[in-house]
Order: structure tokens, then C-alpha cells, then sequence
């Protein structure tokens, strides 16, 4: 079965050929020991019987019932396809499918699971791995489990289009959908569901499918939404090291390793243990004595022309030796061979004088082709960030721009970062990882370094620039300034040291500091931004994504919105837009997905399940839970409507003076969640309320209930004149999101 062309035939047969040749000149088994299963060749520290393997765990089985025979690891079912030294195995995994007829009845549907090893060394690959989901009516979600933990991980996305002509042949949402996975994970499944069954999208999509797969062995194509029926099996990588401490620890307790000799302990990228890898200069299989052979480096031609006279191997290296009546290091990049000194002096005296005319020239035209050739590289990097798309769009702004943000250059940000060091991390998000850093001058910024971008990402990033520079509020996280001469853009920020509202809701270490005083003064001010946004704001804002992980209270609890990379700037002539539908699943207004029209009422249902989570202390999706209690904003809805709210508060936060408050908020959220958007509040009205509840609470003497029904009776509730504008397309692709239930999206 092909991804493209007509077969997804993943090149992985090539790969083994290759690795395979590559290995026959030297050992890779125990002397006497079985080294390949059919196409599988199996080195050691693995091995098909005992004392031909390090430890049990590196059991290869070679069922020869199968022509050729194939290797499974250890006892179980699980199918080996390669086994590299460089700590990798590549095993083959089923695909999910749920398929449905021209009714919509559903046909087949599977749920695929691989279950590693507990006491094994072994982990599927973050770095090597993706899920992906296929299809135009699919959501799509992985369960597992971490290595030495019992919290359950989750990830997720969702693909919807209307007609096989708007799908491109690129994973981007659009028929299909892609998302990374976590480190250090052992168990995983893979489930599929469906809005509508494939009803209307039958003909071309009878089916939805999903699975982990290797990321290097996939690409998509349009065709893949019928022909992957035909597919069963897919690759997986998985990554293995040895034993459960690693280097440092096995030196500090001066405890012996599996690394024989011309071979060095190496820890990995991903799971515990340690992997152990020839020096330079040799090549072989380390966990073997005499494994690691010398490299003749002179029979490659590139080491051998680097030699301006011969070139001579020697143990672990390589020497150039000069010809006689020469001296130097016989390197071209080197000293090279250079004549002894009574015949240099010769020929150096009758042409000292034009050499040094000669080098003088030769050195301007250097120093001036560096000086082009750096200006052009820079050039270069600021149109491929997007600079000529942000001049252009802020040559266009309306309003004034308050501050002008400064230009940070690459050394300035890298040294701020420690060469962005991963133990400067503070998250990462959709589009890219967001480092702390220290300037020069000792203020603590938060630096956002996007992915290897394509277009759509540098649309993003000065999106995202061109929103902020149109802010000035002061509970919106500060933009500082950017960088548009590396590689990657970067943008930088305030840093906002108090974590996220998500992690205070949720984490049960902080969530007793954070009273109902605190919650009320946090929602008030975030309706306040969002009030600023739609209303205040020079140019119209819609944010796109509120929700608690882009809240970042400070030390005193003053509430920062972050987070504009998928805002939207709204002429003043138009009250919605026609978008490709984007947000997080819980927060995401169901007007919005169903039509793609978005308008300033979207915000308004993101802010209104952000309430609910802090009137409850409840997750906005929690899949582990029942299914009637599964979506928070559905949940508090039905509990209201039966009078239940009581019951779901958060026992923390409540007593019989703030009762009346509590019932007041969950009002005012429930106007927010009303599926129709003109018939939810606008954020004005929405900030006003909170903010007067916040008065009527420090001055108790207010506090009657008449006339918080007065006060909200004359506010009343505005409805916003909504007219759409015809757009070209009709299909709506979704962003990838991640579904964490232990954290947020770290930002």
C-alpha cells in the first residue's frame, strides 16, 4: 500500500539492505551465536539463545514458521523489522480503522495497543515517532502510560473536510493530522471515533484511520483516505540502552559496563540506562571484545585527496607525509608540504614584492566578498522569517504603536539562553518552545523559539508580532522585542514567574492559595483584556485560544493573557470572519466549528468555560471520566439545569459568604456557553458584571442581593448584529491538540 504514488512501502526494506551490507565485514554476534532471522540481522547485546544475548531481555525469538523467518522480541508477538547499535529497533504495529457504509452504520473498527516490556529497556522513540490520524470525519487519540509512573498520558487531533478536492498533499490538518509524542512511553493505544459517521463523504472516505508511525517513512497524499484499507502494518521505532543507571552513575560507583574495548558509554536521548559507541576512528559492534575495529580512513577518496602527498592510516587516525625535500603536516586544510627553507629563500626574493601586492588585493576582495556574502545571509534569513510581510503589515496598523520593540540579536539571545540550553525550557507549545533567558542589562525574559517553519508557521510568528505591537494593557503579557537574523524567528517576552492558571486550578500544592477572592480578581481582569480586545483595541482583536494554560498570574496574582500566535486582527467594517477552524478541544466554541465563521462571541465561550474551571476545579476535558461528565462546559450546564451546582463547586473556595458570588458567576458563565453566539453576552458587559461583583465584595454593605439583580438588569444583555461575508472553500481543518491530563501545553 502506497502514502504516495500507491504504495506506503516505507522504503524500510532499503534501510535494512543497506545496514546489512554495511555490517558483513565485521562481527556483529557472539562467536557461535545465530546472526540474522531472515532479513534481520541481530547483534549483539541481543540473541536468540542463551549466552548469546547480555541479558533476557535481549531475547530475539526467530519463528521459522514463516518463509522467511521473523523475529519477534523476547516472548511476545511483537514483530522486529531492524535492530541498530545505535540504540534503535524498528518493530511493525497494526493501523486503527473505523469504518462505516453508505448509512452510516459502522462496519469494522479496531483498537491496536503495544505494550512494551515493564522490566525491559525499552521506550518508543519521541524524536522518531508521530501520530497521525486520516480521514475527513476523524478524531483521533492516543493513550499511554510512562516508564516508572502511573499517570496516564494522552494526545490527540482532529480532521474534517467536505470534499476530496480541498485536501492537499500535505499532513496540515486537512484530511489529515499529525502530533508528537511524549518521552519515556511504554504502553500505548490508538482509538478513532466520528463526528457524523462519514455521512456526506462516503464516496471518497468510507473509512477513518490512525496509528504511531516512524516519521521519516511517511508523506501524504489525497488517495491515502481510501487506500489505506488495504494497509495492516506500519513501523514503529522504539529506543533500548542497557541496564538502568546511567554513565555518570556506573563512573561515580566505579561499577563496570557492557562497553568493550575502543568504545565509550554514551547515555540516551530517551528512557534510562546507558548505550555504548565506538571512538572515532572506529567502527563494529562496541558490546563485543575487539568489537570496535580501526577505520582505514585512506581508502576513502575525500580523507585521501585531503593529503597533499600520501596519505598513511594509523590506529584510531590518519597522517599526510610530505615528499622529500618537504616539510609540514602534508594537509591541504593544514600546513601542507612546503619546499625547505634554502629553496623557499630563492624564489621568495625575486617575487616578494608582487606576492605582497598580489595578497594585499587578494585580501580587500576576501574581507569585501564576507562583508556581501554575511549582509546577503541576513538578507536572506529576514525575508524567509517573514520580515517583509511584517513591515508591510505594520505600515498598515491603525493606532499608535506605544513602544518600539527592539531588535535582539542572535549572539545577545543565545548567551541569554545558554545556548538555549534545555534546562532553560520553560514549555513547549504547537508552534515552537518557549526558553527563559537573562539579558545583559539582568532582566529575566521568556524567549519563543518557533519550529523549522513552512509558510503557514511564518504567518504565525508575524501574526503574532503584528497583535502584540497593537496591545498596550497591562494585564497582557509584554512583547520586548524579536529576531529576525537566525534561522529560526524568535520572539521576547516578559517573563511571568507563577506558572500558568491551569497549573494553580489544578495542581493540588497550589490550588489551596488560590482563594475565591483570588479566582474572582483573575477573571475579572482577563475579561477585562478580552474587553479591550474586542472593543478598546485600535483594530479589533480576537484572541482564538483563551483558555487557563494562557493565563500566567504573577506573584501578586495579577492575571497576564499570553499567547496571541493564532489571534486575528478584525476590520472595522466586518463583526466576523471566515477561518480555518483553530483552538483547544473543551474551550472550542461550537458555533465556531460547525460554521468557521468566527467572531468576538467565540472568546466570549472560551471565557466562559475558563470560569466554570475555576468555579469547579474541574478539567474542561477529562477523558477518564464518565461520559456524561467527559466535557466540563456540558457538565456545568446540566448540573444548573438541575439544580445541582452546589454539588460541583470546589470545596476549598466555599462558605456562606461568598455563596451568593458563586451563584452570581455561574450565571454569568452560563450566558457565556449558550451554543448560538448572539445570544451570549459581548466581553464588555461580561467584565463589567465580574468587576462589580469584585466592588460589591469589598464593600459587604452592598452585598444585597436585590440589587446585583438590579445591576444586572440594567446591564442587560447585548446582542451582537452578525453578518457573514462569502468566502472561497468550504473546508475546515483542524490544528493539532494536545490533550494532556497531567499538564497544560507548558506555555
Amino acid at each position: 500500500m502506497r502514502i504516495r504514488g500507491m504504495a506506503l512501502q516505507f522504503t524500510v526494506t532499503g534501510v535494512l539492505l543497506a545496514g546489512l551490507t554495511a555490517a558483513t565485514e565485521l562481527p556483529i554476534a557472539k562467536p557461535g551465536c545465530q546472526d540474522r532471522c531472515g532479513n534481520v540481522s541481530i547483534p549483539y547485546p541481543f540473541g536468540t539463545e542463551k549466552d548469546c544475548y547480555y541479558g533476557p531481555e535481549f531475547l530475539i525469538t526467530c519463528n521459522h514458521t514463516f518463509n522467511p523467518p521473523k523475529a519477534f522480541l523476547g516472548k511476545g508477538n511483537l514483530s522486529v523489522a531492524e535492530i541498530t547499535l545505535d540504540g534503535k529497533l524498528r518493530l511493525m504495529q497494526y493501523i486503527a480503522k473505523d469504518c462505516y457504509d453508505r448509512a452510516g452504520a459502522r462496519k469494522t473498527r479496531n483498537r491496536p495497543w503495544i505494550n512494551l516490556p515493564v522490566q525491559g529497556p525499552y521506550v518508543f522513540s519521541d524524536t522518531d515517532n508521530m501520530l497521525v490520524a486520516i480521514g475527513c470525519d476523524t478524531f483521533a487519540e492516543m493513550r499511554g502510560i510512562r516508564e516508572d509512573k502511573n499517570d496516564t498520558y494522552m494526545v490527540g487531533c482532529v480532521s474534517k473536510c467536505s470534499d476530496k478536492k480541498y485536501v492537499p498533499n500535505t499532513c496540515s490538518g486537512i484530511g489529515c493530522c499529525h502530533t508528537s509524542i511524549a518521552k519515556g512511553i511504554k504502553y500505548f493505544d490508538v482509538s478513532l471515533s466520528s463526528y457524523n459517521n462519514h455521512m456526506g463523504i462516503w464516496e471518497f472516505n468510507p473509512c477513518s484511520f490512525a496509528f504511531i508511525i516512524e516519521e521519516k517513512q511517511f508523506s501524504f497524499s489525497p488517495s491515502n483516505l481510501s487506500d489505506l484499507v488495504k494497509v495492516s502494518l506500519l513501523p514503529i521505532i522504539v529506543d533500548w540502552s542497557i541496564g538502568r543507571n546511567n554513565c555518570e552513575t556506573l563512573e561515580k560507583n566505579k561499577t563496570s559496563n557492557a562497553c568493550q574495548g575502543q568504545s565509550k558509554c554514551h547515555d540516551p536521548e530517551n528512557g534510562s540506562g546507558y548505550i555504548c559507541k565506538c571512538l572515532d576512528g572506529y567502527q563494529g559492534n562496541p558490546y563485543l571484545p575487539n568489537g570496535c575495529r580501526n577505520i582505514n580512513e585512506c581508502s576513502d577518496p575525500k580523507v585521501a585527496h585531503n593529503c597533499s602527498h600520501k596519505c598513511i592510516d594509523t590506529e584510531g587516525n590518519y597522517t599526510c607525509s610530505c615528499p622529500k625535500g618537504y616539510h609540514g603536516d602534508g594537509r591541504i586544510d593544514g600546513e601542507r608540504c612546503i619546499r625547505n627553507r634554502s629553496s623557499v629563500l630563492q624564489v621568495a626574493v625575486g617575487s616578494g614584492a608582487g606576492l605582497t601586492s598580489l595578497l594585499m588585493g587578494i585580501t580587500w576582495l576576501y574581507w569585501g566578498y564576507n562583508k556581501w556574502k554575511l549582509m546577503k545571509l541576513k538578507e536572506k534569513f529576514f525575508r524567509q522569517n517573514g520580515g517583509l510581510m511584517l513591515e508591510q503589515k505594520l505600515s498598515r496598523r491603525e493606532g499608535p504603536v506605544t513602544e518600539t520593540a527592539k531588535i535582539f540579536s542572535a549572539a545577545e539571545l543565545e548567551k541569554a539562553t545558554d545556548k538555549y540550553h534545555e534546562s532553560r525550557i520553560l514549555g513547549r507549545g504547537g508552534f515552537g518552545t518557549v526558553y527563559k533567558g537573562t539579558l545583559t542589562d539582568g532582566r529575566t525574559v521568556a524567549i519563543k523559539k518557533s519550529k523549522t517553519i513552512d509558510q503557514s508557521q511564518i504567518e504565525q510568528f508575524i501574526n503574532e508580532v503584528v497583535v502584540l505591537y497593537q496591545i498596550n494593557h497591562r494585564n497582557v503579557v509584554k512583547l520586548l522585542g524579536c529576531c529576525l537574523e537566525t534561522e529560526v524567528p524568535l520572539l521576547v517576552y516578559e517573563y511571568v514567574a507563577n506558572g500558568t492558571l491551569y497549573d494553580h486550578i489544578h495542581d493540588k500544592s497550589k490550588v489551596s492559595a488560590l482563594t475565591w477572592e483570588i479566582r474572582l480578581k483573575i477573571a475579572s481582569e482577563t475579561a477585562g483584556v478580552l474587553s479591550y480586545l474586542h472593543s478598546a483595541a485600535s483594530v479589533p482583536i480576537i484572541h482564538r485560544d483563551v483558555k487557563s494554560t494562557n493565563i500566567l498570574p504573577d506573584n501578586s496574582y495579577t492575571a497576564k493573557v499570553s499567547d496571541f500566535g493564532t489571534s486575528r486582527l478584525i476590520p472595522l467594517d466586518q463583526v466576523e470572519l471566515s477561518t480555518m477552524v483553530r483552538g483547544t478541544l473543551g474551550y472550542l466554541d461550537p458555533e465556531y466549528l460547525h460554521t468557521s465563521q468566527l467572531t468576538d462571541k467565540s472568546d466570549v465561550y472560551s471565557f466562559g468555560v475558563v470560569l466554570v474551571e475555576l468555579l469547579t476545579g474541574m478539567k474542561a476535558i477529562s477523558f477518564h471520566k464518565p461520559e456524561g461528565e467527559r466535557n466540563l462546559s456540558s457538565y456545568f450546564l446540566c448540573a444548573l439545569k438541575e439544580d445541582r451546582l452546589v454539588l460541583i463547586l470546589q470545596d476549598c473556595m466555599v462558605n456562606q459568604d461568598n455563596i451568593w458570588q458563586l451563584k452570581e458567576v455561574a450565571n454569568i458563565a452560563k450566558k457565556c456557553l449558550r451554543v448560538k453566539g448572539e445570544e451570549r453576552p459581548n466581553m464588555k458587559n461580561v467584565a463589567m458584571e465580574l468587576e462589580g461583583l469584585r466592588t460589591s465584595a469589598k464593600h459587604p454593605w452592598t452585598n444585597d442581593k436585590s440589587d446585583v439583580e438590579d445591576t444586572e438588569h440594567l446591564l442587560g444583555e447585548s446582542v451582537e448584529t452578525v453578518r457573514s461575508e462569502e468566502m472561497a472553500g468550504t473546508s475546515a481543518g483542524y490544528h493539532s491538540l494536545y490533550l494532556m491530563q497531567s499538564q497544560g501545553d507548558g506555555r
